[in-house]
């Protein structure tokens, strides 16, 4: 039913009922509004999702993906087709729409506030703190200078102080979580410019807001100045109210919420009700519904599980599914067709150059002033110069009090658009942290000084991994202690997957605050998998180093490989990308940890161990008067196998390890490959033909082998195992003819605990079709579940600076190392 307006005779659309009756009772389900939002939400979440994926090789933050989908879907693209619009985005339909997005942005910028630390802007530094000055102040002189000419030319007739303040707010705000987005990918979180990045954009938030709320309170109906100095000191009024009652409220519930307690449901639903009831005070108060939801995010206790739980909670289904519909609803109100004729397209030239401008010269000027280097003050101008969903809020409220016409509205949002999707290609272009380390020596396990401390980055992504990581690292101390020699120092380190969530950036933040490279020692951690390594530090004289690499799975080697070289590793533990299930059969955690363990190899400064975890020493840590393994390791020779039997002598020190190290040996006139062609495969997959024997294993590399051989046997009949008896070190030769006699006589061993195997011995392939060529011919047969069950593998790959690799960190003279000091810290969010 149409209602006539008497005022102008239009005619309103009917309200639209909740649910239809169903296609056979004649009903289309699309002039309902239950299943139109339904259509609008599956149709926005999927084609947002998709720019997201065709976006993502040129780094592109997802809120760029969502607002260009935004726009596609509105009147700028797909829009102009009148029946589409009429279909899918009616009119009648656009207020459910435009309300259930702005519940989920409310809660949205609730999880802002809760990853808002006001803690962090009492720390910022004067350097950070004069950038973000500089970094608002210019802009929003210059976009009060826009507003000028554009009143001049197509925005006449609207208010002057709101449009001064809304253009001046819009060219000087930084969207904090698109900024900490853009850092992460780049993996520019921890260094100098990132915390520097990161510190101002939280002033420039919170100025932001505050700007923004003097815009709302000067752009109401009411035009006098009490009305808005009356909406100011309420606005004042609740913030007090807020960290003077609501705080002590959510601090209370946060203390009834221990660690490993689940969180009361009733304190999470009085959380969410005091969020909509603060949106509802700030509404009422005449500052926008968006205020109260964060300022409670805000005052909201960041210790403890609490917010943690919050987070979890909302953020998938916020974030997921009802944030884009935002987006939506701004790009149904952005119609670029709008722009036209030279005079706009020279104002969007002028807006986007005045944006642009403002910010990075204000940022770059006060950065030389505070002697930041030129490279790193140009990227801070530019990473300071992103947009994002706070500037989309300021321009939806602006048009919705008639401050913004469509023309001027339009011109802001591609503006946006263009200052952020600009940001990672030019800092990618400007500022490359320079990788380079002071070189080392040790940087396998074979070395001449035998008494220097060992140090090893151990990787693990799951509890899973962690009691064989601890008990393998049990095993791999020695005891050799003369003068502190022989100790074994390791870096534990987490491997995290940076996702799309902001819970990932909060975890990043958090980690960056704890400073490098080690956790904070006075930190409130609860991190279970952290506690496991302090645990077994406390019981052993093994120093353990808890680290943590938070990266997107494409390029979390690059941090692998640049702490390897920071803490001077001589060895990386990798977890298998395989795990065990409990009928025995190997399956796998996704090719992408494959692809993981590839480039490390590819790219490693030292040698690199893959772990085969089959529950070595069972599920728990086993103290070092438990332990008690039978250790193998396959000899062939090589350099891998030289690694491979220099870790096992090392492990044969421990009074509960009984070593054999098995060589195979061919018959006179014959070689391990048994007629076969065999075939090197490089790190990265790269196939290089052997064409004879002597290529693999010269005259110089058999002398190697002996020699280690000779030492083996020295170290055997020494004594120097301390009191252990000669037969902790086994000695067997095995003279095999075909690669089915090196099969039987390694699965005549398949009991024993632990196989350390080289990556890449001279001898055939003793498996014929594998799906893990990095393990080699001989450890990825040992792998198979046609192996064993119960043996866990070692395979090791030795480094060798003549080899054909790619180093991400180059070395650089001493003398040399403090010269990029900014730029030596490039490791994404290292803790």
């Amino acid at each position: 039913m149409a209602m006539a307006s008497p005022a102008n005779g239009t005619v309103c659309p009917a309200p639209m009922k909740a649910t239809s009756n169903g296609a056979f009772q004649d009903e289309n389900p699309l002039d309902y509004a239950l299943p139109l939002l339904i259509v609008q939400i599956c149709l926005v979440v999927a084609f947002t999702r998709i720019l997201a994926l065709i976006l993502k090789p040129i780094r592109q933050p997802r809120v760029i993906a969502e607002i260009i989908g935004g726009i596609l879907l509105g009147p700028s693209a797909l829009g102009r087709n009148q029946k589409y619009m009429d279909t899918i985005f009616p009119k009648k339909s656009m207020t459910v729409l435009d309300t259930l997005a702005n519940i989920g942005l409310l809660f949205f910028l609730f999880l802002v506030g809760l990853e808002l630390d006001v803690r962090t802007l009492r720390r910022t530094g004067h350097k950070s703190l004069g950038i973000a000055v500089a970094g608002i102040t210019l802009p929003f002189v210059l976009g009060i200078g826009t507003s000028f000419v554009l009143r001049s030319t197509i925005s006449e007739g609207v208010s002057q102080a709101p449009f001064l303040v809304f253009m001046g707010v819009a060219l000087s705000i930084t969207a904090f979580p698109v900024l900490a987005r853009i850092l992460a990918e780049l993996k520019l979180l921890t260094t100098d410019v990132g915390r520097i990045a990161m510190s101002a954009a939280a002033v420039n938030d919170v100025a932001a807001w505050i700007l923004l709320a003097l815009a709302i309170a000067l752009s109401g109906d009411n035009t006098s100045p009490v009305v808005s100095l009356w909406v100011l000191l309420t606005g004042a009024a609740f913030v007090a109210f807020a960290v003077l009652v609501l705080r002590p409220v959510l601090a209370a519930m946060a203390r009834r919420s221990p660690e490993g307690e689940p969180v009361k449901e009733l304190y999470i639903c009085i959380t969410l009700s005091m969020v909509l009831a603060a949106s509802f005070a700030t509404d009422t108060i005449g500052i926008h519904a968006l205020f109260g939801a964060f300022v409670v995010g805000v005052v909201v206790p960041k210790d403890g599980p609490f917010p943690g739980v919050l987070i979890e909670k909302l953020e998938d289904l916020v974030s997921g599914l009802f944030l884009p519909l935002y987006f939506v609803s701004s790009g149904l109100k952005t119609n670029v067709a709008t722009i036209r004729g030279a005079t706009s397209w020279g104002l969007l030239v002028l807006v986007i150059f005045t944006a642009c401008f403002g910010k990075i010269l204000g940022t770059f000027s006060v950065s030389m002033i505070f002697k930041v280097p030129f490279r790193e003050a140009l990227a801070l101008g530019f990473l300071m110069n992103t947009k994002g969903l706070v500037e989309l809020i300021v321009l939806n409220i602006g048009k919705d009090r008639k401050v913004l016409n469509d023309q001027t509205f339009a011109i802001c949002v591609l503006m946006a658009l263009f200052t952020t999707f600009i940001t990672t290609p030019i800092v990618m272009a400007v500022y490359k942290p320079a990788r380079k380390g002071a070189p080392y020596k040790h940087r396998s396990i074979r070395r001449k000084e035998a008494d220097t401390e060992l140090r090893m980055l151990a990787c693990f992504h799951s509890t899973r991994s962690i009691p064989t990581m601890i008990n393998l690292i049990e095993s791999s101390r020695g005891t050799r202690s003369k003068r502190g020699g022989r100790r074994l120092c390791v870096y534990a380190m987490h491997l995290m997957e940076l996702s799309e969530r902001s819970s990932a950036i909060s975890m990043v933040h958090k980690a960056r605050n704890n400073g490098l490279p080690f956790w904070n020692k006075k930190r409130d951690s609860n991190d279970q998998m952290v506690i496991a390594f302090e645990a077994y530090q406390q019981l052993s004289s093994v120093s353990v180093r808890p680290m943590t690499a938070i990266s997107a799975l494409n390029n979390i080697h690059e941090d692998i490989c640049t702490s390897a070289h920071a803490k001077r590793a001589a060895i990386i533990l990798l977890p298998f990308h395989k795990h065990q299930r409990l009928d025995g059969a190997m399956e796998s955690f996704g090719r992408s940890f494959q692809e993981v363990n590839e480039r490390v190899l590819r790219h490693a400064p030292c040698s690199v161990g893959i772990l085969v975890d089959r529950g070595l020493g069972g599920t728990t840590h086993i103290s070092a008067s438990d332990v008690s393994y039978k250790v193998v390791v396959p000899f062939f020779g090589g350099p891998d196998d030289r690694e491979a039997l220099a870790y096992g002598m090392r492990m044969a020190e421990h009074p509960g390890i009984v070593l054999t190290l098995v060589r195979f040996v061919a018959p006179p006139g014959k070689s391990l490959r048994f007629g076969v062609r065999l075939v090197g495969i490089t790190a990265n997959r790269d196939k290089k033909l052997i064409l004879d024997d002597d290529q693999f294993k010269d005259d110089d590399d058999k002398a190697e082998d002996e020699a280690l051989l000779s030492e083996f046997t020295s170290q055997r009949s020494s004594g120097n195992v301390g009191a252990k008896e000669e037969h902790s070190m086994l000695y067997e030769e095995r003279l095999v003819e075909s690669k089915a006699e090196i099969v039987g006589v390694l699965k005549s061993m398949n009991k024993s605990n632990l196989f350390i195997a080289g990556r890449m011995p001279p001898t055939a392939p003793l498996i014929d079709i594998t799906d893990c060529p990095e393990l080699g011919p001989v450890g990825s047969f040992l792998a198979s579940s046609e192996f064993s069950t119960t043996a866990s593998i070692v395979v090791i790959h030795q480094y060798n600076s003549t080899a054909d690799h790619h180093p991400l960190v180059v070395d650089e003279q001493e003398d040399n190392s403090c010269e990029n000091e900014m730029s030596d810290t490039s490791v994404a969010a290292i803790v």
